[in-house]
C-alpha cells in the first residue's frame, strides 16, 4: 500500500489572482484572466471589482461593487493564499482604485496593473476621477504598468500615435512610478509592436500584425498570460515577450463566436 499522503503525489501550482471585473460573455475581465491562467498551468483566483452587463455585441450596463466589498475579499483571500503574481483589470472607480493601492503597499508578489479604461466597445470602465488616483495611489505600487496607447496618452497627456511616441510614453510612465512599463502598440500602424521599458532599458517586441475583428478581451488575456508566467518565475522579459508569443495565436486562431467582436481564442498552444 502506498503510504504517502494524496497531497505528497501531486505537484503544487502556482497560484495568480486577477482583480477585474466581470464579463458575462467570457472574452474579457476576469473570465478571460482565469482562462489564461488555467491555459497556462496556473491555479488562477479572482476578485471582483465591477459586474458588466455585456455580450460580443457591446455593455450596457456597469456597476462597481462597493469598496468594502472589494477590500473584504482581497483581505480575506490573501489571509489565506499568497499568488505569485496578481494583476487588475477593470477597477471602476477612485474608491475602489484606493482600495487596491491600500492593500498593495504589503504585497510580496509582483502587481501587472491594467489600466483598463474603456472597453473594445468604447463603454467607460473607469471614471475620470479615477484616472488621477490610478497615477497617485496605485501607479507608485506596480510592478509592470499595461497600458494600450490609448491608456498610455490619457495617463501621460500627451499623444501616443507612432512608435517614437510610445518611447516617449514608457519613459513619461515610468516617472509616475511603476518598476517596469508595456506600452501595447495593437492600436499602432504596421507591426504589433509593443515598447517594454524595464531597468531604463527599451526593449521593443514585434508580432505580425493579424486582420481579424475578433479581438475582444486582448489587453486583459495579454496581462493575464504575463501574470501566470512571473507567477512560475519567469523573469520580466520572458514573460512578456512569450505571453506576446502567445498572445498572436490566440488572435490569428479565433473561433469566431458571437456577432459582434469576438474573443480570442484561449486554447491556443503555449510555447
Amino acid at each position: 500500500m502506498d503510504s504517502r499522503s494524496p497531497d505528497s503525489c501531486h505537484r503544487m501550482p502556482s497560484i495568480a489572482l486577477t482583480i477585474a471585473g466581470s464579463d458575462p460573455s467570457g472574452g474579457a475581465g476576469l473570465q478571460a484572466d482565469l482562462k489564461t491562467f488555467h491555459q497556462h498551468g496556473v491555479y488562477g483566483m479572482a476578485v471582483v471589482s465591477l459586474l458588466t452587463v455585456q455580450s460580443t455585441r457591446g455593455v450596457t450596463r456597469v456597476e462597481p461593487l462597493a469598496p468594502d466589498l472589494l477590500a473584504q475579499q482581497l483581505d480575506h483571500l490573501l489571509d489565506d493564499l499568497t499568488p505569485g503574481a496578481a494583476k487588475t483589470g477593470a477597477l471602476g472607480n477612485a474608491a475602489l482604485v484606493e482600495v487596491v493601492a491600500s492593500r498593495a503597499k504589503a504585497f510580496p508578489f509582483p502587481l501587472v496593473v491594467d489600466p483598463v479604461m474603456i472597453s473594445k466597445h468604447g463603454h467607460p470602465l473607469l471614471d475620470a476621477d479615477a484616472v488621477e488616483a490610478l497615477r497617485a495611489a496605485l501607479l507608485p505600487r506596480t510592478f509592470l504598468l499595461t497600458p494600450n496607447t490609448h491608456e498610455a496618452a490619457a495617463l501621460t497627456g500627451r499623444p501616443v500615435e507612432t512608435l517614437a511616441q510610445a518611447r516617449d510614453a514608457a519613459r513619461a510612465l515610468a516617472q509616475l512610478g511603476p518598476r517596469h512599463v508595456l506600452v501595447k502598440g495593437g492600436h499602432l500602424e504596421g507591426a504589433a509592436t509593443d515598447v517594454l521599458l524595464s531597468e531604463g532599458v527599451l526593449h521593443e517586441l514585434h508580432a505580425e500584425r493579424v486582420e481579424t475583428t475578433h479581438t475582444h478581451g486582448t489587453g486583459c488575456t495579454l496581462s493575464a498570460a504575463i501574470t501566470a508566467r512571473l507567477s512560475q518565475g519567469r523573469s520580466l522579459l520572458e514573460a512578456v515577450s512569450g505571453a506576446k508569443r502567445w498572445l498572436t495565436r490566440a488572435i490569428s486562431t479565433a473561433p469566431g463566436i458571437g456577432s459582434g467582436v469576438g474573443p480570442l481564442n484561449h486554447f491556443a498552444p503555449l510555447d
